[in-house]
């Protein structure tokens, strides 16, 4: 009887469905940000800043030519978000703690009693509740899942990974299931 499980040097007489998981981390995936995490309604950090790093995986199929796709559209989409984030002071949104005033040309953080002004061309206010590295991965998972380009991909799930520095990551998972 013959041996059922391919060798090295045989090929599987059936296809074979597979999934891999693509590992996307790039020196150039990463952005510098001002932020101050927020703890409480009285108590916050001081402003201070990061450079975040940022990494991606995901889960696919492997089509019969041995490829998932052309995962250089991941990599592009991750460094356009990483650039929209870049060099700013990033706000939370979406915090019960904060709110916001404009007066051209300033945007105010408004915070227990304080008045906190920026330039407002440096501030991206984002749809997050806290300025975090949990919340920032679930920014990315988020973005990366409801582009349009990559919902057409065979991606069955994706991690995204962000750091604020050695050793200090969080990740957001989605899954198309």
């Amino acid at each position: 009887m013959p041996n059922p499980t391919p060798t090295a040097h045989s090929a599987p007489t059936e296809a074979l469905s597979t999934s891999t998981t693509i590992e996307i981390t790039k020196d150039y995936l990463h952005f510098s940000a001002a932020h101050f995490t927020i703890f409480s309604a009285t108590e916050r950090e001081n402003l201070h800043g990061h450079n975040f790093d940022v990494s991606c995986s995901l889960d696919t199929a492997v089509g019969p030519n041995g490829l998932a796709f052309d995962y250089n559209l991941v990599k592009d989409r991750m460094m356009a978000l990483c650039d929209e984030l870049d060099e700013r002071v990033l706000l939370p949104a979406h915090s019960p703690h904060l709110t916001f005033d404009r007066q051209a040309p300033y945007l105010y953080a408004c915070f227990a009693g304080e008045r906190i002004p920026f330039l407002d061309r440096d501030v991206l206010l984002l749809p997050i509740r806290n300025t975090t590295v949990e919340e920032f991965a679930r920014w990315f998972t988020i973005r990366l899942s409801n582009d349009a380009e990559l919902r057409r991909q065979p991606i069955e799930s994706l991690t995204v990974r962000v750091s604020s520095g050695p050793g200090q990551w969080a990740s957001c998972r989605w899954s198309d299931s």
